[in-house]
This record gives C-alpha cells, sequence and structure tokens, in this order.
C-alpha cells in the first residue's frame, strides 16, 4: 500500500469531477503549486471521483482546461480513484480482518427517522463535526449470525468503522497530527477528540470505499508528504490520522488554509452554485486577475474553532 519515502516533498491537488472549480478551487491549487515550487517538490494531480454517477469524464476535462488556464503543471500521470477500486477493498479487508468495521443496515432515510422521534421526545442524538447523525448503537452489537443473514437478503449496507474497538486498538481517545499554521512554515501538534465522528462509513455494498478510506489510501500510495487542504477539512483529519495508524501508513503534513466567502456571506461551494472558474475565463477574465484574486479574496470564519497547537 506504501510507496517508499521520496528525497523532495510531494504535494497534491484532489479535485472531484462531480462540478465545476470555483474560486475556492483555485486557492487551494494555487497554494499547492506554490508551495511545491518553493520547496522543490512535485506536484501531482488526482481526480477522487469513486461517485461514478456524478463524476464524468466532461466534468474532469472542464477541470483540466481550468488547471491548464491557470498555468498549473503536474508531476507524473493523473491518478483516477475509479481505476482503483481493489485497492480500496484491500485496506478495507484488512480492516475487517482486524475486527474493526462492521456492516451497518440502517439506511439514511430510517436514521432520519429516529433521530426526529429522539429529538422529538427530547433526547439528544449524538452528530459527528459534520452534522451527520451518529449510526444506532444497535448496528453496531447485532450478531454475525444477523449480518450474515441480512446481506444474504440483498439488503444495501455500509461499512463503518468502530470506533470503540478502533481507539481499544490504540490505546489513546486523542488523535494528533502535525499541522502547519501558513504555507510551509514549522509544524506543530494539533490535538483532536476523533470519538466525536462515531462510526464513520468506509465504504458501501456497490462501492469498496469513502473518501476517508480512499484519500488515506491515496496519499500512501503517491508518497504524499504535504498535504495543503481548505479548513472544512480540518476535522477530517482525525479520521484519515486514525485510519493512517490503523492500517500502518506514513504521516504527512497538514496545512488547512482559510475558505472563500461569497456575497452573501457563505463559502464557495458546488453546490451553493458558486459562480465557476469557467464562467470567469470564458467572461474574459485574465488568469492573473484570478490568481490575485484567489489568494486575496475576503476569507471565511472556519466553522469551528482551530485547537491550540503545541510545539
Amino acid at each position: 500500500m506504501v510507496n517508499a519515502p521520496p528525497d523532495k516533498p510531494v504535494f497534491r491537488f484532489a479535485p472531484s469531477p462531480n462540478g465545476a472549480l470555483h474560486l475556492g478551487h483555485a486557492r487551494s491549487a494555487i497554494l499547492n503549486d506554490i508551495a511545491a515550487r518553493q520547496s522543490g517538490g512535485r506536484l501531482l494531480l488526482r481526480m477522487e471521483n469513486i461517485d461514478l454517477a456524478r463524476c464524468t469524464p466532461e466534468l474532469e476535462h472542464r477541470i483540466n482546461e481550468d488547471l491548464d488556464w491557470l498555468g498549473i503543471k503536474f508531476d507524473g500521470p493523473v491518478r483516477r480513484q475509479s481505476d482503483n477500486f481493489d485497492y480500496y477493498r484491500r485496506g478495507l479487508s484488512r480492516l475487517r480482518e482486524l475486527g474493526l468495521v462492521y456492516p451497518s443496515f440502517t439506511t439514511r432515510g430510517e436514521l432520519r427517522q429516529v433521530v426526529a422521534i429522539a429529538e422529538k421526545e427530547g433526547r439528544s442524538w449524538p452528530r459527528d463535526p459534520d452534522g451527520a447523525p451518529h449510526p444506532p448503537a444497535s448496528e453496531r452489537t447485532r450478531s454475525e449470525e444477523d449480518w450474515a443473514t441480512l446481506m444474504a437478503t440483498g439488503r444495501s449496507y455500509a461499512w463503518r468503522l468502530d470506533m470503540d474497538a478502533a481507539l481499544e486498538r490504540l490505546g489513546s481517545e486523542e488523535i494528533t497530527w502535525n499541522e502547519s499554521r501558513t504555507l510551509l512554515d514549522e509544524p506543530s501538534v494539533a490535538r483532536f477528540e476523533v470519538r466525536q465522528w462515531g462510526d464513520v462509513v468506509l465504504a458501501r455494498k456497490d462501492t469498496p470505499t469513502s473518501y476517508h478510506l480512499a484519500v488515506v489510501m491515496d496519499d500512501a500510495m503517491q508518497a504524499v508528504t504535504h498535504i495543503v487542504r481548505g479548513r472544512d477539512l480540518y476535522a477530517a483529519t482525525a479520521i484519515h490520522r486514525l485510519l493512517q495508524r490503523l492500517l500502518d501508513l506514513p504521516e504527512p503534513v497538514y496545512h488547512h488554509h482559510a475558505l472563500i466567502l461569497d456575497e452573501e456571506g457563505r463559502k464557495l461551494s458546488k453546490s451553493a452554485g458558486s459562480t465557476a472558474l469557467s464562467t470567469r475565463r470564458l467572461s474574459g477574465q485574465g488568469a492573473g486577475k484570478i490568481k490575485t484574486l484567489a489568494l486575496s479574496a475576503r476569507e471565511a470564519v472556519a466553522d469551528f474553532t482551530l485547537p491550540k497547537t503545541s510545539g
């Protein structure tokens, strides 16, 4: 699963071709490019396209056009997650062998109903840092015979990480990683209580991986040493470090840059219909202007307070 450690820094830009790039993506791509060139390192391009229904070759082509327009050059071939499902299956199999995952049969709709009933009765329901509700504990405590019977019926299911078992194996409730507060600065130690995430989904019946599992396995396979990405993924780093430790994968250095606000004070996103880079490009805006705007645009306040770090 792991390539030999590189002799120089390795960065990556990893968009998902399920929509057009916007100014926030441009900031991340440009910062990765700056970091790679200033450090004498390499910059890789990865297409995170495990969602085969929404990710299309046409959208990937548009992303490549935008990156070419910005003048960002990448080293080596493009890695596409859709070409590496067998690789992710091996990681999931390893976690199954360790007894750290279980099949969960509660659908998203059923979970919403359970949570709604609990909250209507005045009971709080645990949620992860992204706001998604944790699964009911009854899913984890089913017998293996019940799991086998339900799987034999053809019901859909998700493979979830057994957080209790994972933390018991590591012997710690706290996850740490090396976080640079500014680009290429000397990192310090960031800490996060990973239990806040609950039993996260690592794969589904028809898809052998989730974002969390694929991203850590890809970073290891590509020997990525430095991860520069948006602050909205800061909390997810706790899950990524947990999986890296469970699968004996290398630890990169992280830098989570500030996000960009739109005119209404929201962070830019595909779902909110933020102006696409291709729209700006086709309207005649120059790449130089876009680069300046991406690096100087009004920054969003993080959705959570970044914990203090220690040297």
